[in-house]
Parts: C-alpha cells; structure tokens; sequence
C-alpha cells in the first residue's frame, strides 16, 4: 500500500543505486527534474551516500511497497563531490588492508569492493563466498585500521555477476547488469517445459545458476503445448501404427516413430490424419509446473 506521509512529503519517487549494489533503491524527492544516470545526495539508514539515478521521476501515487521512502537531499555540491572522490581513494586503501588481513586469517573470502558513506563514518566490504564466513576476528583486527563502522555484505552468485557485469552465450551484455533489479526463481523445470536438453553448464549463466532468459518464452512454450498431443499417442497412418514419440514448437513438426520408420510431419498434416482416421485428437500434453 502506499505510504501516506511519503505522498505528502515527495510528490516524486526515483530509483538509485550505489556503488558496490547491484539492485535499486526508492527515495522520494520533489524534483521533477533528475534524469537516470544524474548522481543524488540521499538519506540512508547508514549516513548520507552519493548514488546514480535508475529511473525518471515517478509520481509517489504509484507507489506500492510498504518501505518508508527516504528522502533525496539534493544533487552532489562541489564539496560533495571532493568527499566523495576521497572515500573512493580511501575505500581502494580499505580494500588493500582487509585483503591482506583475509590472506593471515585465511578467510574463504573473495573480497570485490569497498564504499565509504559521504560522511565517512561507514565503509561496507563486499565479498563472495561458498559458505558462510565467521568474520568476527577479522572485524577486531581491521576496527583500529579503518576507524569506522564496517559493514561485511556477502553477495549471492546472481548479484555478483550483476555488479561485474560480462558478455552472456547470446553475446549480448548480461541481462542482470543492463535491467533486470530482481531474482526470479529458476527451477529446471522451465528448462524441461521448453524441451531443451538438460545440460547443466550450457544452461547456467556466468553466476554459476541456470540463466535468467529461461523465464522469458516459458510462458509462451507453455501455451503453444496446449496444441500438440501427448507423447506416447498412438495414430496410423498407410496402415502402420505410429507413436508420437516428440515434437518441434517453433517448427510445429510432430515425430513419428514405430519400429522401421521415423518420421517428422507437421501438425496440420497430424490433425488431419487423426480426423480422417474417425480418431478424436489426443490429449494435449500436460504443461510443467514451473517456479
């Protein structure tokens, strides 16, 4: 539902994103004027960041969740941008020491980037892991190094691909770190539904999990089944009986099969045989569950 105070107080809502995330945030504003890519002074739970405009202004009256909006202060001041280009300078020398304290400590941790808030007073380490970590002593060590409050996020496998970014199997740049802000679930089940071999490795994307397109034509592949028989159907045709044993949805060819011939026929052709055999059309084949 949306916030009424938020309504009151911002008659914009925009999206931002900081650097070392790969997803979104929404602060409310009352500048109609912010374009994506401009950087924004923003209020956050952890101090004051700098971060880049996602989105164009939107009315606060399409908004849906339930998180209170925090405000966009303004754009970045000159003296905003010093602070800011001094965290960036002193997050790459936090990077430095928290790796080489990792390497004594001989954390399974694969360190990818560190942010200062504007003000200084919070650095937040990303890092990827198999496992979880018990980063406790890390933190006493690096306390008196950084002298500020430090924040260890672990990023899962699809987030990390995002903020790294890359080039898919289509040879396009990856659909994550251009405009995707969410993780559906992906089981192998939508996989299945679109009778693609299971190969596990030329399924899966630079992240290690099954890719995100697996979503986009699942619900069209799950339509087009509704038309094409059930596997193990039984028709004849010159005499012969012949078992529906697989078919092609871009093509709309059924396969045939018996125990001397293969072959494949369209589906016209197969719904013509089934009338003028007097053979009612089997049933539809039964669509997968998907996630």
């Amino acid at each position: 539902m949306t916030d009424l105070n938020s309504i009151q107080q911002y008659p914009y809502f925009v999206g931002i994103r900081f650097a070392g995330s790969g997803k979104s945030y929404y602060f409310g504003t009352p500048m109609e004027d912010l374009k994506i890519g401009d950087l924004a002074v923003v209020e956050t739970i952890a101090g004051y960041e700098i971060g880049t405009v996602t989105c164009s202004p939107r009315s606060t009256l399409a908004y849906t969740s339930q998180l209170e909006l925090k405000p966009v202060m303004r754009k970045p001041t000159t003296e905003d941008m010093e602070d800011y280009n001094l965290g960036k300078r002193e997050a790459k020398m936090a990077l430095e020491i928290t790796q080489k304290e990792v390497s004594n400590l001989k954390l399974p941790m694969r360190l990818l980037d560190a942010n200062y808030t504007l003000d200084g007073s919070k650095v937040t380490i990303t890092y990827t892991s198999e496992n979880r970590v018990d980063f406790r002593e890390l933190l006493r060590v690096l306390a008196p190094q950084l002298k500020c409050r430090i924040e260890l996020h672990q990023l899962a496998p699809r987030d990390k691909a995002k903020m790294i970014g890359g080039i898919s199997i289509c040879g396009l740049t990856l659909c994550c770190s251009t405009f995707l802000n969410q993780f559906d679930g992906i089981s192998i089940s939508r996989a299945k539904n679109q009778m693609l071999t299971l190969n596990i490795p030329k399924l899966s994307g630079q992240c290690g999990k099954l890719i995100c397109c697996l979503l986009y034509e699942d619900d069209v592949y799950t339509e087009a089944k509704k038309d094409f028989p059930r596997l193990g159907s039984v028709v004849h045709d010159g005499g012969l009986d012949y078992t529906v044993d697989g078919y092609n949805i871009l093509s709309r060819a059924v396969k045939l099969s018996n125990p001397t011939d293969n072959k494949f026929i369209s589906l016209e052709d197969y719904n013509a045989m089934t009338k003028r055999d007097g053979h009612e059309t089997p049933t539809p084949i039964p669509t997968a569950k998907t996630a």
